[in-house]
């Protein structure tokens, strides 16, 4: 039998980032589809924050899980469920892209806190400013 602990901080936006998931109920809503979704699943979630363009998610890595595979199964099926619901008044999209990275045992109280806290954070810093000072931070290019 297997032991792994692995996390990964995924984080995603919706198309183009347009704010879409506007007002606290509807975000709420869409965070509790995402969370039954992955218990269904069968994915970890740790902690998931869903802004109105884009989310953060800690999730715990299965053995025979992989990255692209997880974030097919959640975004895909959240946009479908999204539009499905006709929970906005427009076609709902997640953008392609989205960013993925380890995160240490160490690190996870850190990371935790950092994702629970997303409404306080984004009352100091706009999604634009996190977004270039994560991709600075770990080394990516910017999403197109």
């Amino acid at each position: 039998m297997p032991f792994i602990k692995i996390y990964i901080h995924f984080v995603w936006t919706t198309k183009n980032f347009s704010p879409l998931l506007n007002g606290k109920t509807l975000r709420e809503k869409v965070k509790s589809h995402i969370l039954e979704n992955c218990i269904n699943k069968g994915i970890h979630v740790d902690q998931l924050a869903v802004q109105k363009e884009h989310c953060h998610c800690l999730i715990s890595l299965g053995k025979e899980q992989t990255t692209s595979k997880l974030m097919q199964l959640i975004k895909g099926e959240s946009a479908f469920w999204i539009n499905k619901e006709n929970l906005i008044p427009t076609r709902f999209e997640w953008q392609d892209e989205y960013f993925g990275v380890s995160v240490s045992e160490s690190h996870l109280p850190k990371v935790r806190a950092y994702i629970q806290n997303q409404d306080e954070h984004h009352r100091k810093k706009t999604f634009g400013e996190e977004y270039e000072n994560f991709i600075l931070k770990c080394g990516f290019s910017k999403m197109k």
